[in-house]
């Protein structure tokens, strides 16, 4: 059998693909983070920032085929790996024993995968295709004219004078919403929940673990959780207890100042 063969349907294949597909799944949230954090600064960066996105045309969707690639292999996988788990077991009490070694974060993966799932439905809905929500559909929100010059790194993003699509004023119209704010923070809780397990999964399947440092890699993937879900609170947090107020001129400014 080929290795793409065995890869698909062996156990240790399953579990590379799961992993290998957990690594380009945790690459982007975290990219996706630092990204999102530049609301707050000027409108011209995140509005700079997404507009350079949008110009990356074909490479951007190769870019979005394969995160849909990777989060249909590692829901597949999973599942795959599950149902092997629960044929494999007998009736010899080996259940109880495995629950009761697991941690708690290990036991819940497929219900926190459940609603991270269902939270990047509704993420994209939302912030990709303008439908979750009134005041974010796209030809509602007018251009936003880039004030200065973007850039990142040296990388010029987006020119003074460009009209670009105001993810600015997008991000807080739909934090605004306190239930919306509430969504995203139990759901991106449950993401780093849910990464507390995988992170090291992915290092003990990849043969990155060993006994040597496994309580250190232990404690990186506590603390990268940890930082992780206080960054996704901070910004719908920032904005929905007014701590974080839209810039004067923009469009959130203008919608929220009249509600």
């Amino acid at each position: 059998m080929s290795l793409i063969g065995n890869l698909f349907t062996s156990s240790i294949g399953r579990k590379f693909l799961m992993a290998l597909s957990g690594l380009i799944l945790l690459v982007f949230v975290t990219g996706h983070l630092l990204g999102n954090l530049q609301i707050f600064g000027s409108p011209d960066r995140i509005n700079g920032y997404a507009h350079f996105l949008q110009s990356l045309g074909p490479l951007l969707w190769l870019v979005r085929l394969v995160l849909l690639a990777a989060v249909a292999v590692h829901i597949w996988a999973a599942v795959a790996l599950t149902l092997e788990n629960r044929r494999a077991r007998g009736p010899d009490g080996y259940e109880v024993r495995k629950v009761i070694q697991a941690t708690l974060a290990s036991r819940t993966m497929r219900w926190t995968g459940a609603v991270v799932l269902a939270f990047i439905v509704y993420h994209i809905a939302q912030f990709t295709l303008g439908v979750a929500s009134h005041d974010t559909f796209k030809g509602v929100l007018p251009a936003w004219t880039m004030q200065a010059d973007a850039s990142e790194f040296g990388l010029p993003l987006a020119f003074k004078g460009t009209q670009v699509a105001d993810v600015y004023s997008m991000v807080f119209l739909g934090f605004a919403n306190p239930l919306v704010s509430l969504f995203y923070i139990i759901a991106t809780s449950l993401l780093a929940f849910h990464l507390l397990h995988g992170i090291e999964a992915m290092f003990q399947t990849i043969g990155w673990r060993n006994h040597a440092w496994s309580r250190g890699l232990r404690r990186f993937a506590a603390i990268f959780c940890l930082l992780y879900f206080l960054g996704n609170l901070l910004i719908p947090g920032a904005i929905v207890t007014g701590l974080l107020q839209p810039a004067a001129g923009t469009y959130a400014a203008q919608t929220l100042s009249s509600r």
